[in-house]
């Protein structure tokens, strides 16, 4: 049995693949090794695996994650998957690569994720040829859930959100400023703190539609700015995209590429099937 599993900063995604070939899917939180130690992701998996999940028996575990950049972050993720799954070949790569074999598969191009974080690379079909750092949550994330949950919650803070959108954001989750600055400063993973807001946007769009197109404007056309227009020759590809905030903000996204001249290829929400799809490819191969 093999498990391949594609992990953000929130979410991870998993599919078992039986012996029947029978594809199993489950989800547990997401395990970013930036903000998640060896302990904390081995804890968490013990408490959220499916109990029929028979790790022992698991020959291969395939994870992707979000963080997974370098060969200490790796480690990090490696150590815990090896003691949940003590007899499998334990293979760790980045969320990014994931995203390129789901959107790109064998085919070279443009690909990025839109999710809690931002990134983004050139792929030649096998490889990662060229990736712009998109700086995390504090210096970049251009585009993510986290950037567009930090200015809702600027606008909030400040009094600019629109009275009526304002009132509602108070009525689900009932934060003071004082709130606010003790979950960024003073608690556990502000960046999915931040990137939860994006949902209560997507959830009230349509009653306040020019307030959602600036603000989703303002952080798609960041993205663009900050980094999809320093690849060499960018407009020569298309934009292809993972994650939720791509997908649920997809039109406006569209928008944006076309005002930069870059046509819109795949925009998924998540890249497990298709992730999947590509390992079972290669298996057959």
């Amino acid at each position: 049995m093999i498990v391949i599993a594609d992990g953000g900063s929130t979410k991870t995604n998993w599919c078992l693949i039986n012996e029947a070939g029978r594809k199993i899917h489950f989800n547990t939180e997401g395990y970013n090794p930036y903000f998640s130690d060896t302990e904390y992701i081995v804890g968490s998996l013990r408490k959220s695996l499916p109990d029929h999940l028979e790790t022992e028996k698991l020959t291969q575990v395939n994870y992707y994650g979000a963080g997974c950049s370098t060969d200490a972050k790796r480690k990090i993720v490696a150590d815990a998957m090896q003691q949940i799954f003590p007899n499998a070949e334990i293979n760790i790569g980045h969320d990014l690569l994931a995203s390129c074999r789901a959107l790109l598969g064998d085919e070279a191009g443009f690909a990025a994720i839109l999710g809690t974080g931002t990134n983004s690379c050139l792929y030649d079909g096998k490889d990662i040829t060229l990736n712009i750092d998109s700086l995390g949550y504090f210096l970049g994330d251009e585009g993510s859930g986290c950037f567009i949950g930090k200015r809702i919650l600027s606008d909030y803070m400040k009094g600019y959100m629109p009275k009526g959108l304002r009132e509602t954001f108070y009525d689900n989750y009932a934060l003071t400023n004082e709130d606010i600055f003790d979950h960024i400063y003073n608690k556990p993973l502000p960046n999915r703190f931040c990137a939860g807001f994006s949902k209560f946007l997507y959830d009230f769009k349509d009653n306040y539609e020019d307030y959602t197109f600036s603000t989703i404007d303002y952080a798609f056309t960041a993205f663009f700015e900050n980094l999809v227009i320093h690849y060499p020759n960018y407009k020569e590809y298309t934009l292809n995209c993972v994650g939720s905030v791509g997908y649920s903000f997809r039109d406006i996204l569209s928008i944006v590429a076309d005002r930069y001249e870059m046509g819109v290829g795949k925009i998924i929400r998540s890249p497990i099937d298709d992730l999947v799809d590509y390992h079972i490819s290669a298996v057959n191969k």
